[in-house]
């Protein structure tokens, strides 16, 4: 009785105190989306890649289908509206996410029971190209305007041509929402939101940075979790507290030696979305085997083009920051970014999600993982999956892989006795 006492006592000690404050923070962001109309508010679905600092200047609600696909994954109601998607033509070899959110909407469907409807939607494709099509099926159903910025892809440096190109259509952006709004935008304002979404992006990568503490005092799971205000609050004073009182919170976990995994003895990244309907499963299972992931290239998405933007010209430097987020780079500039995260964070291994689901994400990957063994010498784990779809994953399948990768890493740390 008295080691399940003393277990259940360093359990308790492992939990992370400001989930509480988060998901209070979530239910009453989602109760005033819902009852926007009722304080004379208009809300915005906006791609989470999207440039949301002028939204939020203009006292719009944004709201983001791909966090509400993140939701209806980790509440396993996906294959339900998959399916349903799929009923009405669309294919099972598009993205769960917008599948997920099409046929949400028809039924009202998902965790919250539907997303309030848009008075208007905004897309940015740097990200994937699905959401074009995807965003105009959703302005189509709900008959709103739809605005799209288009991203070039990025191979190296960024041409003069394409920069001025994106730059053009921030400027477009202001005057499609002023004419949407009926409003002016008020520049001083914008300017304000711009600080407070630096600053929110600085403190969430300097909990993200915590991690590369040894132990680790959370994990990538952890941070998927955590990952919500900086993707729907981002500019608000609300999410830069919140980010405040998360780090203390980690600084306070490394000072206590609190490690997120008991015992850490391996330190692995993860390069994908999450497996929304199995990320405690996998926390689970990576941890039986001593492994902590420690970062990933996901969650850092949201902070890593910050040294981008110029706090005193943020429309015009924005327009290159946001075109250069993790999956609108090249292959080669992708490692760079890893040989940094392998680095920062000690890694001894990659695990690599195969998402079905995200091909920009997901393509390349191969090459990837033998450009990472071949410079770094460390071992990557690569395993098929869908971040909402439950029918693409196979545990038994996921299990071996896992417990094969393990015995890799083991040998390479000299552990093959133990």
């Amino acid at each position: 009785m008295s080691e399940k006492k003393n277990s259940d006592a360093a359990k308790e000690r492992r939990k992370i105190k400001s989930v509480a404050l988060m998901k209070e923070i979530m239910t009453e962001y989602y109760i005033g989306a819902k009852n926007a109309s009722y304080n004379d508010k208009k809300v915005c679905w906006i791609t989470s890649g999207g440039p949301v600092e002028p939204l939020i200047a203009m006292d719009v609600i944004p709201v983001y289908p791909e966090n509400h696909g993140a939701m209806i994954g980790a509440t396993k109601m996906g294959v339900d509206l998959c399916s349903r998607a799929e009923d009405m033509g669309y294919s099972r070899d598009l993205c769960s996410y917008a599948r997920a959110d099409i046929a949400a909407a028809t039924v009202n469907g998902g965790p919250i029971g539907g997303l309030p409807a848009p008075d208007f939607l905004v897309c940015c494709n740097n990200i994937c190209g699905t959401v074009l099509k995807w965003y105009e099926v959703q302005a189509r159903y709900f008959n709103v305007p739809l605005f799209i910025l288009d991203t070039p892809f990025i191979h190296g440096e960024m041409t003069a041509a394409a920069r001025q190109y994106v730059i053009d259509q921030m400027w477009e952006y202001i005057a499609f929402l002023e004419k949407v709004c009926g409003k002016k935008m008020d520049m001083d304002r914008l300017n304000e939101v711009a600080h407070l979404s630096l600053e929110a992006q600085r403190l969430w990568q300097a909990v993200l940075d915590c991690a590369a503490a040894v132990p680790a005092p959370m994990t990538a799971f952890d941070a998927f979790f955590h990952l919500a205000l900086i993707v729907t609050l981002r500019g608000t004073q609300k999410c830069t507290d919140y980010y405040r009182t998360l780090l203390a919170e980690m600084e306070q976990r490394i000072k206590d030696g609190i490690a997120a995994v008991p015992g850490e003895k391996y330190r692995l990244l993860w390069d994908n979305i999450p497996v929304w309907y199995r990320t405690k499963w996998l926390s689970e299972k990576f941890a039986s085997h001593g492994a902590s992931l420690v970062a990933d290239t996901y969650t850092a998405a949201w902070s890593g083009v910050i040294h981008l933007i110029d706090e005193n010209n943020f429309l015009e430097s924005a327009a290159v920051a946001y075109s250069s987020i993790h999956i609108n780079i090249s292959i080669d500039m992708m490692i760079n970014k890893i040989k940094s995260m392998v680095e920062k964070y000690k890694a001894d291994g990659i695990v690599m999600h195969s998402n079905r689901s995200c091909k920009p994400y997901s393509l390349g990957q191969y090459d990837l993982a033998k450009m990472i063994t071949d410079q770094f010498g460390i071992p990557v784990l690569i395993f098929e999956a869908d971040m909402v779809d439950e029918r693409s994953f196979s545990e038994a399948q996921v299990e071996t892989r896992i417990d094969a990768f393990m015995e890799l890493l083991k040998k390479n740390k000299g552990e093959a006795a133990l």
